[in-house]
C-alpha cells in the first residue's frame, strides 16, 4: 500500500495539481504585496475554467481557449480594481460578490450555450498539448516527474523566478511594493500608486484566468459546474503561508497541491472520497494555523522587546 501511494507518479500528480495553485497565488500576491486582498480568485478561476472552454470548442484551439480565459480574467480583474479602488468599495464585498457572479453566471452559460447541467464533455474541445523533451527519456525517474505536462507547468516555475525578480529586482516591482506600503510616499516621489494597484488587479485576472484554462483544458478537458473547487481560497492560503514572497508561495502551492494529489491517490486504496476530498482543506487550515501562530508570536516577541 505504500509504495502504491508514494512513488513518482504522486510527485508528478502533485506537479499538475499544483499548477493552477501556483498560477493564481502569483497573481493574487501581486494584489497582496499592492495592499489589496483578493478573495475573489476563486471565480476568477471558475470563469477562466469555463471560457477556456469555450474558446478551445469552437475555435477549434487549445490556444483561442487560453487567450479567451486570460481575456476574460483581464476584464474580471479590470473590474475588481475599479470597484476596490476607484469607487473605494469593500475588498471583500467585491470579492465575495465576483465568486457569487462567476458561479451563477458559469451554470447559466453552461445551460445556454451547451444545453447541459452539471458538466460539458466534448470530443470537440482541443486540450492543451503536452510537452515532450528527448533528453529526459533516457533517464526513468526524470521521464516521469518532468516530461509530458501541458506547457502551463513549465510557465508557472518560470513565472516564480520571473515575478522574484519583478518584485525585488526592477524599479517597478519596488513602486509595486511602495504602493501597499507607503503609498503616500511613493505619490511623493511622482508614481501613481493607484496605477500600480491597477496593474496587480489585472495581472492577477490574467493569472487566474490561466490557472482555470489550465484546469478545464491541461489537468482536464471539460468543464463542471464550480469546478474551481476553492483553488482560490487554498491559493490565497499559499499566499499566506508563503509571507507573499514569490518562492514562498511557490512551495506553499506546492504543498497543497501535495495534499490533493495524495487524497486522490487515496480513493484508488478504498478510502472513501468523502475522506479524501477534506484533505486538502484540513491542510488549509493546519497551515492558516500554522501561520497565526506565528504572528502571534511575534507580536508577543515585540511586545516584550518594548517594555
Amino acid at each position: 500500500m505504500f509504495s502504491e501511494l508514494f512513488n513518482l507518479a504522486l510527485i508528478q500528480h502533485t506537479i499538475r495539481t499544483a499548477t493552477p495553485l501556483i498560477l493564481a497565488a502569483l497573481g493574487g500576491l501581486l494584489t497582496q504585496q499592492a495592499g489589496i486582498l483578493n478573495i475573489g480568485m476563486e471565480g476568477m478561476i471558475l470563469l477562466g475554467a469555463f471560457f477556456g472552454v469555450v474558446g478551445s470548442y469552437f475555435f477549434g484551439s487549445s490556444f483561442m481557449g487560453v487567450l479567451l480565459a486570460a481575456f476574460i480574467g483581464l476584464l474580471i480583474g479590470l473590474l475588481f480594481a475599479l470597484f476596490v479602488i476607484d469607487l473605494k468599495s469593500d475588498e471583500f464585498v467585491i470579492g465575495i460578490a465576483i465568486n457569487i457572479f462567476a458561479g451563477g453566471l458559469t451554470v447559466f452559460l453552461l445551460r445556454s450555450i451547451f444545453g447541459v447541467k452539471g458538466a460539458f464533455s466534448s470530443p470537440d474541445i482541443v486540450p492543451l498539448p503536452r510537452l515532450n523533451f528527448p533528453m529526459l527519456n533516457k533517464i526513468s525517474f526524470l521521464n516521469t516527474i518532468f516530461n509530458n505536462h501541458t506547457v502551463f507547468i513549465y510557465i508557472s516555475w518560470i513565472l516564480v523566478v520571473l515575478t522574484y525578480i519583478y518584485l525585488y529586482k526592477t524599479p517597478q516591482g519596488i513602486w509595486l511594493r511602495a504602493s501597499g506600503e507607503y503609498p503616500d510616499a511613493l505619490e511623493t516621489a511622482g508614481i501613481s500608486p493607484r496605477k500600480m494597484k491597477y496593474i496587480s488587479s489585472i495581472a492577477c485576472g490574467i493569472l487566474c484566468g490561466l490557472a482555470g484554462a489550465h484546469l478545464s483544458l491541461g489537468y482536464l478537458t471539460l468543464f463542471t459546474e464550480n469546478m474551481s473547487a476553492n483553488r482560490g481560497f487554498i491559493a490565497l492560503a499559499a499566499i499566506i503561508f508563503g509571507k507573499a514572497n514569490p518562492v514562498g508561495t511557490f512551495f506553499a502551492a506546492l504543498l497543497f497541491g501535495f495534499f490533493d494529489a495524495l487524497g486522490i491517490r487515496l480513493q484508488v486504496v478504498g478510502i472513501p472520497s468523502q475522506f479524501t476530498q477534506m484533505i486538502p482543506y484540513i491542510a488549509t487550515i493546519f497551515a492558516l494555523i500554522i501561520v497565526t501562530k506565528r504572528q502571534m508570536a511575534k507580536k508577543n516577541k515585540g511586545r516584550i522587546n518594548n517594555v
